[in-house]
């Protein structure tokens, strides 16, 4: 099965980086990065020493619902260039482990999906969750505090 990792949207980011509300209606937070740990939602990479990124509240559904998590995410506080995709996994994910979740078209969680796996193997784990037809896309997040990193799309 053919995968794609998918960034956040273009017109999100820089809806972001110019100001605009987070998903709590908060103007994104800007600090400098220290070099490690700072993961950039729009072009999966790690954002430089020094350079400045944005904090900031995110809800990756389309509208709220009880499924719907949010939380914080980071992205470059300048404009970058959005991940063009792929089945490789994006140099960001440099955790030794995340979680994998299915979700379904309505948006809620394919329950019994999720998974920790190693993060060599997050292409494999996806390809055999997408086996699942119950399954429309998988949310990548973090092992230790669930936070959303990217989404995978049937290539």
């Amino acid at each position: 099965m053919s995968i794609s990792f998918v960034a956040l949207p273009s017109e999100v980011a820089r809806r972001l980086q110019a100001g605009g509300p987070d998903a709590n209606g908060q103007t994104p937070e800007r600090e400098i990065s220290p070099g490690k740990g700072i993961p950039c939602r729009h072009c999966l990479q790690p954002v430089g020493e020094g350079e400045p990124f944005l904090i900031l509240a995110h809800r990756p559904f389309p509208a709220p619902q009880p499924y719907a998590e949010q939380g914080p995410i980071f992205l470059h506080a300048e404009a970058c260039p959005r991940h063009p995709g792929g089945d490789e996994v994006p140099p960001m994910l440099a955790s030794p482990r995340y979680i994998v979740r299915g979700y379904g078209k309505n948006d809620r969680i394919v329950y019994g999906s999720g998974q920790i796996v190693d993060t060599a193997e997050i292409p494999a784990a996806a390809g055999k969750m997408f086996e699942d037809r119950r399954i429309a896309y998988i949310h990548v997040r973090s092992a230790s505090n669930n936070c959303y990193q990217c989404r995978i799309d049937r290539a």
